[in-house]
């Protein structure tokens, strides 16, 4: 587990605590059901439930020796119950619980991802409406195209966000599968029915088939999601990164009282929560190529991927749910100068214009070649004489017989170019007038 990153309620769910603690709670319904069949008595049921304990420093001891921690675990068990532990564990292997189990920690920790996609979407629409009229220079290649708004970017984000959330939904709802299937899959000691009836109890999809494990398709796709939904936070935080540079400065992350930028300079307002999560992002993105790996095992079972998996899915988990809290803390409290995104549309000195002056000039019956050539040789002008877009255009013998002074003037107009932003704003907060 990377503890610096890894949120204190995730890493419970993942603890060797609550491991062994999620263990016992498989193989007590197990035993619940047993029960219910008459395969194993009621009293030695009544006696399992109220005994049913473990010691971890006891299970560490024994698998030391055993270097098998199932095996540690179910010892430990059977010194807490007595006799009566002979029915812990009866018919079952040990993938049965492990994976049933590792499945209730999946759904776990599902729900505190959920919850923080849902706390950050609610983040970025408050800032979206917030600003969804404040103008700002819309960029392609980095390089000024036309004009948008700062809320129209956020929108977009929103709306990634969505279907990032459909995404781990229908991932979660993938990994939520239990199997008590046997040693190969067969249901060699016990029925199919008391796997439905124990999955469905813990609130697990039985799998349909299996073989001493769940395939591991499930948790490449899961972890692939988990990787989606990184890359998306990586793409928020490189867009604060551009946007917050000395030269354009229209939005910066939160800068706390006290914090330090640099050693050496204390002028420095670094984007570092974004930098930071650029970083861990790239290691979501890395957990995919294990997990794919994973998926490959010999025959009915291998554990090549038990030794991957206690490493990717708790890590994995937890830095989804770090990133997650540490973009909505970024874009809660994120600071937007829209003085700077309005002096930084004045820098190509009307440019961002251009395509509405060419449809403008093409409606006069110029041919489009020909309004794009004279269009382009009057920015070219602009950008090599420092001159502004209105006046070279009215300099301009071409656009100056085809529009008069009031329509060139007319063209510099951000309004034509945003008269559908609320239709937009509409589209993707379907409740907003």
């Amino acid at each position: 587990m990377i503890d610096r990153y890894f949120p204190a309620d995730v890493a419970a769910i993942w603890s060797e605590e609550n491991k062994f603690r999620t263990w016992l709670q498989v193989e007590l319904e197990v035993c619940r059901v047993l029960a219910d069949k008459g395969w194993i008595p009621a009293a030695s049921l009544a006696t399992i439930l109220e005994k049913a304990d473990f010691s971890l420093p006891r299970i560490q001891e024994l698998e030391a020796v055993t270097h098998h921690d199932l095996i540690a675990f179910t010892t430990s068990v059977a010194e807490c119950v007595g006799p009566d532990a002979r029915y812990i564990h009866w018919g079952l292997t040990s993938t049965d619980v492990v994976d049933t189990a590792q499945a209730l920690q999946l759904r776990a920790v599902n729900a505190k991802i959920l919850a923080g996609i849902g706390e950050l979407m609610a983040a970025i629409q408050a800032r979206a409406i917030e600003h969804r009229h404040t103008l700002m220079m819309g960029r392609t290649h980095g390089v000024h195209a036309e004009v948008t708004t700062f809320g129209l970017k956020l929108a977009v984000w929103y709306e990634e966000m969505r279907r990032n959330l459909d995404r781990m939904r229908r991932a979660a709802e993938t990994v939520r599968v239990g199997k008590i299937s046997g040693a190969v899959g067969t249901f060699a000691h016990l029925d199919p029915d008391v796997e439905e009836t124990v999955c469905t109890r813990l609130g697990l999809e039985a799998a349909r088939a299996s073989t001493q494990t769940l395939q591991r398709d499930r948790h490449a796709e899961y972890v692939a999601t988990l990787a989606i939904l990184g890359s998306s936070l990586d793409r928020f935080a490189t867009e604060i990164r551009h946007l917050q540079r000395t030269e354009v400065r229209e939005v910066e992350e939160p800068f706390a009282k006290g914090q330090k930028g640099s050693s050496a300079m204390p002028h420095k307002r670094n984007p570092v929560k974004c930098e930071q999560i650029s970083g861990l992002s790239r290691l979501l993105r890395g957990y995919v190529v294990t997990a794919l790996e994973d998926m490959p095992l010999w025959h009915e079972r291998d554990i090549s991927h038990s030794s991957a998996e206690r490493v990717v899915l708790p890590d994995a988990t937890g830095l989804a749910c770090y990133l997650l809290r540490s973009m909505t803390r970024i874009v809660t409290g994120m600071e937007v100068y829209p003085d700077r995104m309005l002096k930084n549309m004045e820098l190509t000195r009307g440019l961002a214009y251009s395509g509405q002056l060419l449809l403008d000039v093409t409606r006069r019956g110029v041919a489009r070649e020909e309004a794009y050539l004279w269009v382009q040789r009057c920015s070219m002008r602009v950008w090599k004489e420092d001159k502004d877009f209105l006046q070279v255009l009215e300099e301009d013998p071409d656009i100056s017989k085809v529009l008069s002074p009031g329509e060139i003037r007319a063209v510099v107009n951000p309004q034509l170019q945003l008269r559908n932003a609320d239709a937009i704003f509409r589209r993707v907060f379907r409740d907003l007038s």
